[in-house]
């Protein structure tokens, strides 16, 4: 099964990152994946495979947040 996720969502990773979240924010895809830390704001590209292995899950959607604001 693939895993489901859109620009704008709120992802958990498996690997905590040294600023002690686990949270990241996707703002761009493509055949590779750019997410921001919502600890530190450090913007990482990751390969979309490899984004799809080390992602737990979705926490919150983009669609969610909008609707929050």
């Amino acid at each position: 099964m693939a895993k489901v996720f859109n620009i704008g969502d709120i992802v958990e990773m498996k690997k905590t990152h040294p600023c002690g979240s686990k949270e990241w924010k996707i703002i761009r895809m493509g055949a590779d994946i750019k997410i921001k830390c919502c600890g530190c704001s450090r913007i990482i590209m990751l390969e979309r495979s490899k984004f799809e292995k080390d992602m737990k899950k979705v926490i919150k959607t983009g669609e969610e947040l909008e609707n929050n604001k």
